[in-house]
C-alpha cells in the first residue's frame, strides 16, 4: 500500500489560529511561548488531519458568515440570560426543543450540537440519530417552534453550505467550462 504524501500545513488558517490562541492564553510573546505557539499551529492540525475536512471543499465565506452570527449571538444572549436571571419578576419557562436536521455530515452536526449548547440560554442539546433531530433544552422558550425554525434558519442552513455544498473548487471550475 502507498500512502499518500501529507503536508506540514495542513490547514493554515486553523494552525494560525491555534498559535494566535496560544499567544493570547499566555499573555507573552516570549520565545519560548512564540516556539510554542508554532509547534502548537503544527503539530495539532497535523495530528487531527484525518478528522478534519479538506480545506479546499467547504464554503469559508459562510464559515465566517457563521462565525460572526454565533459570537453575536453569544453576546446577545449573554444579556438575556442576565436579564432573565437577574430580574426580579423573572419567571423562565424551560422547554425541550425537537430540531429536526437536514444535515447528514457527522462533523456538521457535532459542530451544531456544539454552537446551540455554547450560546446561552439552551442548556444541553442531545442528538436522535433514529428520529434525524437534536434535542434542545432551553432556559427559557415561549415558542418552541419558532426557536427551531431560528436554530435552522441561523446555524444549520449555513452549516449546510460549508460542509454539505457541492465542492466549490469543482463548481468554479465547472462554471468556467460553462
Amino acid at each position: 500500500m502507498t500512502k499518500k504524501k501529507q503536508r506540514w500545513l495542513t490547514h493554515p488558517w486553523l494552525s494560525l489560529l491555534l498559535g494566535v490562541a496560544w499567544l493570547l492564553l499566555q499573555h507573552s510573546v516570549s520565545v519560548f511561548h512564540l516556539l510554542s505557539a508554532a509547534l502548537i499551529g503544527l503539530v495539532i492540525p497535523r495530528l487531527l488531519a484525518d478528522f478534519l475536512p479538506d480545506p479546499r471543499t467547504l464554503n469559508m465565506r459562510a464559515a465566517v458568515r457563521l462565525g460572526a452570527v454565533v459570537l453575536w449571538d453569544i453576546v446577545v444572549s449573554n444579556i438575556t440570560v442576565a436579564r432573565l436571571v437577574l430580574g426580579p419578576m423573572s419567571r423562565p419557562q424551560p422547554a425541550w426543543v425537537p430540531v429536526p436536521l437536514t444535515l447528514t455530515n457527522p462533523t456538521a452536526i457535532t459542530l451544531l450540537a456544539t454552537i446551540i449548547t455554547t450560546t446561552p440560554g439552551t442548556v444541553s442539546c442531545t442528538i436522535d440519530e433514529e428520529r434525524r433531530e437534536i434535542l434542545v433544552h432551553a432556559l427559557n422558550c415561549d415558542n418552541p417552534a419558532q426557536m427551531a425554525a431560528d436554530i435552522k434558519a441561523r446555524y444549520e442552513a449555513p452549516l449546510l453550505a460549508i460542509f454539505e455544498a457541492e465542492d466549490p473548487v469543482a463548481a468554479a471550475l465547472q462554471g468556467d467550462r460553462a
